[in-house]
């Protein structure tokens, strides 16, 4: 992972925390620990995804979350 994917990745935990109102560490545990959304799914579709809108962006992950169960 370089340095834009990073930040990237950042921005996607911390706009979905704020979103499903959870602490960042909590976001980035669901979307680790408990998934593979930040390796399979964010970071790997970096390129595609960075050239979308915050709403778009968060959106798009919340769907998946709720698709894996992650979220009720």
């Amino acid at each position: 992972m370089d340095t834009k994917e990073l930040v990237f990745a950042v921005f996607c935990i911390e706009n979905v925390a704020e979103y499903l109102g959870l602490k960042g560490d909590d976001a980035y545990k669901l979307l680790t620990e408990k998934s593979d959304i930040l390796d399979n799914y964010i970071i790997p579709c970096y390129d595609a995804l960075h050239t979308q809108g915050k709403e778009y962006i968060v959106n798009d992950i919340v769907e998946i979350m709720q698709e894996k169960g992650l979220l009720k």
